[in-house]
């Protein structure tokens, strides 16, 4: 097996560790609340490349413990991630019909169905860390960590940026904060999870949060440049829509050339922030170089 063969496998190992846990929770068939839970696991369940899970877990491998041991905060991360995603394709937000190539959660249950599922999501999500099997300290402090990426100063206040920034033009500067708010910031709390999770040190924790911002941003500015781009059947939602409700990107600021170049630039910080802080960092750098490169 080549070593981007072994790489793959390692990804695949991990997303299913994470699917087979998910898929244990929420089982209430039967409770007068079912139809909720089932527009919960329709969205949880839904596939997706479980990036962050399995950064979370592979910082924890990397830190000295086992994937193991991070498996209920990257589940938590999952859970978390998917109740924005829920949100995000809601009328009064981006109004996307089409989420991992099926009808978005409220185009299938209903929009107020849909809020509910994304607020059970997001309380569930607190709910797993708090079950977790690491030490007390180590579970109040990812708590803290998630709590911090999901409120004003992450998703939510990037994703007000986002939204209020519809019909006029960002500077560079300013979407730089929405992109390190809405999308690197949940990222970061992941693999700063993942350290933790495997008793790493404050350098390391420091180090993963250099990483994840810097493949956070590179990232985003993958996904502006894949709506312009890709087809709806590669990305599995709709393309086109970042001009259609008017928003600011990299592209449309910088073009499709310029945007190649600063995602180079950020994979290679990324790559060279964890150089020498882990006894084996292998896996997050190839993981890095593939992101930079995907299609979907």
């Amino acid at each position: 097996m080549d070593k981007h063969t072994g790489m793959i496998t390692d990804m695949h190992l991990g997303r299913q560790m994470v699917d087979e846990r998910l898929h244990e929770q929420f089982a209430e068939a039967g409770a007068s609340y079912a139809t909720l839970v089932e527009s919960m696991r329709y969205s949880l369940l839904a596939g997706g490349k479980r990036i962050r899970a399995v950064i979370c877990m592979k910082f924890c491998e990397a830190a000295g413990g086992r994937i193991e041991d991070a498996l209920d905060a990257a589940c938590a991360i999952e859970m978390l991630h998917t109740y924005t995603l829920i949100h995000d394709d809601l009328p009064i937000m981006d109004g996307d019909e089409i989420r991992r190539g099926r009808p978005s959660n409220h185009v299938e249950f209903g929009e107020f169905t849909a809020t509910l599922a994304g607020d059970a999501l997001q309380a569930a999500a607190f709910e797993m860390l708090t079950n977790s099997p690491l030490s007390p300290e180590a579970i109040v402090e990812m708590v803290r960590l998630l709590a911090e990426a999901a409120g004003p100063h992450g998703i939510c206040g990037g994703q007000y940026i986002d939204l209020s920034g519809e019909g006029w033009q960002l500077t560079i500067d300013e979407l730089l904060e929405l992109y390190s708010m809405k999308t690197a910031s949940l990222i970061a709390a992941a693999a700063k999870m993942g350290v933790i999770a495997g008793y790493g040190t404050k350098a390391q924790i420091e180090a993963a949060h250099q990483y994840a911002a810097s493949i956070g941003l590179a990232f985003q500015i993958r996904d502006d440049v894949l709506d312009c781009i890709a087809t709806q059947e590669e990305l599995g939602k709709p393309i086109g829509s970042d001009e259609a409700n008017e928003k600011t990107t990299f592209v449309s600021l910088l073009g499709h050339a310029a945007c190649e170049k600063m995602i180079e630039k950020e994979t290679q910080k990324a790559i060279k922030a964890i150089e020498g802080k882990f006894a084996n960092t292998e896996f997050l750098t190839w993981l890095a170089q593939t992101l930079a490169k995907r299609t979907k």
